[in-house]
């Protein structure tokens, strides 16, 4: 199991009101909803392995050079993220209470938790089933079958997961299932700041990847100069954004073969109560969090 842990933090501070504090009146709404999804996704799915996968860049270099518009609306005015003040103190908090209780992190220098989970899901499908944790719909570009890789999706919480493999990737969009990337990249992400191409709309889009199967076919079937399998005027708007195409390729495609030594030697194994219970009832102490705490503990108990 691949946790999107940015996604699921921020979707337990957004979920959880801020007035849920620590005794010394700071918020700590996203670190009690993060373990308690956490303690929810190990009582409901029994993960043999479990990684809590990281932003070490939020806006990784290589992406915003390739396309400069990439999440440039999410930039604060001293070149940051905008994270919520909130959020930002809790940040350290999670940290303190994953190592506490033993559960993988993992983040690399220059990469995003989509990269890293990207990665991992790579390597472990070959070992057996993989489940990706996430809000992020960027992710189901990863789904296959043949692992299987699955995405569990959170837009209803995670006590009502989406199961989204290949099947229901196809099923909601019209594509073939691991062509989410492709799709994405033609339509366009607003909230990555990815313009799409102008005039390519959600239909279009599916149906150029259903008939070309991904961008590279896509530009491949510009380069014959045939109007063979292009929907009306789709030739015209995809031969304008050629540049676009290139470009919007680098940063759509989540990076599967990260070769850095935090994912070297990770040991991902479940842990079967904490390894570090003296830290764990101090920290559950201080920031109020004996609840959530002791629900994740009898999760990984059993």
């Amino acid at each position: 199991m691949l946790l999107d842990t940015p996604s699921l933090y921020f979707r337990a501070f957004f979920g959880v009101p801020e007035s849920v504090t620590a005794p010394d009146g700071t918020p700590v709404n996203a670190v009690r909803g993060l373990v308690d999804m956490i303690a929810r996704l190990v009582q409901d799915r029994s993960p043999d392995r479990l990684v809590c996968c990281m932003d070490a860049d939020w806006r990784p270099a290589f992406r915003v050079e390739a396309l400069p518009s990439y999440k440039a609306h999410r930039v604060a005015g001293d070149g940051g993220d905008q994270t919520p003040d909130a959020l930002e103190a809790q940040l350290p908090v999670i940290d303190e209470v994953l190592d506490a209780f033993g559960l993988a992190r993992a983040g690399v220098p220059g990469y995003e938790a989509d990269d890293v989970i990207g990665t991992l899901a790579t390597r472990g499908a070959a070992d057996g089933p993989v489940d990706i944790v996430t809000g992020d719909r960027d992710l189901f570009q990863l789904v296959d079958d043949r692992g299987p890789v699955a995405v569990l999706y959170t837009a209803r919480g995670v006590r009502n997961l989406q199961v989204m493999g290949e099947q229901e990737v196809a099923a909601k969009y019209g594509i073939p299932g691991r062509g989410y990337g492709d799709y994405a990249t033609l339509r366009g992400d607003p909230s990555d700041g990815l313009p799409g191409v102008p005039g390519v709309g959600d239909k279009t889009a599916a149906a150029l990847v259903t008939r070309f199967g991904s961008v590279e076919g896509i530009l491949a079937a510009l380069d014959s100069g045939g109007d063979a399998g292009f929907p009306a005027g789709a030739r015209r708007r995809l031969e304008a954004a050629r540049d676009y195409l290139a470009a919007a390729e680098t940063v759509v495609r989540v990076v599967t073969d990260i070769d850095a030594p935090e994912l070297a030697a990770l040991d991902d194994r479940l842990p079967a109560g904490a390894r570090d219970p003296e830290a764990l009832v101090a920290l559950a102490d201080r920031w109020n969090l004996g609840g959530p705490v002791n629900r994740l503990l009898n999760a990984l108990a059993r």
